[in-house]
């Protein structure tokens, strides 16, 4: 593996879920994989559990690792070319990314979309120049439109707190899982939603689930992410008989970046829940209290949150891991 940046990097969803379920029975079995092997870590925007668990995943790999926050520490990259840096910025992505390069064996970038210009954010030209110009493997920390290391932390929640029994899976019976839009103050990307359904659409396609997507009319996700999804303008109906329910907001994609009308009802709370199977409920974090998700949920016994923001590390560690058994 030479990038991760979506589901379509890897080859075997499975396999690579086994590998991080392994990993974290045993984090330091390969624990000289990584020596005297550098990974730098670049942030163009803020970072809890991606920073965190993907350098201590580094560390149980043995690696050496670099933070460089370009918001504050860097200068103002350039990223078109053929223009004149006459302006505010100080440095093109072709020299900065090639010397990041030179000074690291694997690199990981975090940049987050403007949600001003739909085309510009999907085209994801800040990252795939990034990898074009650093000539090392490269893992997403979060792009414009994807967050493949949280939707495969999400998948290995799944996996291993799968409520099916083992003889029901064994006739095809599967969890069901459903991505709920939320209610939120301002609008968000597409980054998580996008990738967590395009990784539940890989999965629901291997047999590993029973996947819908819940949001209000005007909020669906740009379908090439979708494919096979089941799509429903409820919540209530959609809910029901869940076993996990993924909370989380995002702005519109149809009129891009704008934070829509929508109607009342669309925040998870104990009374929603009881129209589930009793379902974990999951979010990717940070959360805004009372606002997404209610603070009985989070504080309850359905909560997955905590464990699931765990997995971070484990997923992070499964595609180092992979990366480095390829150098």
């Amino acid at each position: 593996m030479k990038l991760f940046s979506s589901v379509h990097d890897v080859a075997d969803i499975k396999q690579l879920v086994a590998s991080a379920l392994a990993l974290k029975a045993s984090p330091y079995a390969y624990g000289d994989l990584g020596k005297n092997k550098t990974l730098g870590l670049v942030f163009m925007n803020p970072s809890l559990r991606t920073r965190l668990s993907t350098q201590k995943a580094a560390l149980n790999l043995g690696m050496n690792v670099m933070v460089m926050n370009m918001d504050k520490e860097g200068w103002a990259l350039e990223t078109q070319d053929g223009v004149i840096m006459n302006g505010t910025t100080v440095e093109h992505i072709r020299e900065a990314a090639a010397v990041m390069g030179e000074y690291c064996d694997v690199l990981g970038l975090r940049s987050f979309p403007k949600l001003q210009n739909r085309e510009e954010d999907y085209n994801e030209e800040f990252f795939n120049k990034f990898v074009k110009f650093c000539g090392v493997p490269v893992v997403s920390l979060e792009s414009a439109t994807r967050h493949p290391l949280q939707s495969l932390a999400d998948l290995i929640t799944i996996t291993e707190t799968n409520p099916i029994p083992i003889a029901e899976r064994a006739n095809g019976k599967v969890p069901k899982v459903v991505l709920a839009w939320a209610p939120h103050i301002k609008a968000l990307p597409q980054a998580v939603p996008n990738s967590f359904a395009e990784w539940m659409c890989r999965a629901q396609a291997e047999g590993m689930l029973d996947f819908t997507i819940a949001q209000p009319e005007g909020f669906e996700l740009e379908e090439s992410f979708t494919p096979g999804a089941k799509i429903s303008h409820n919540l209530d109906e959609a809910i029901a008989d869940a076993d996990y329910v993924y909370v989380k907001n995002w702005s519109s994609y149809k009129e891009y970046g704008k934070l829509l009308d929508f109607p009342e009802g669309w925040m998870m709370d104990n009374e929603k829940l009881k129209l589930t199977k009793n379902a974990k409920v999951m979010h990717c974090l940070p959360v805004r209290r009372d606002l997404e998700l209610a603070s009985e949920i989070l504080d309850g016994p359905n909560s997955l949150v905590i464990h699931e923001a765990g997995n971070r590390l484990w997923s992070a560690q499964a595609v180092l891991k992979a990366m480095l058994e390829e150098l």
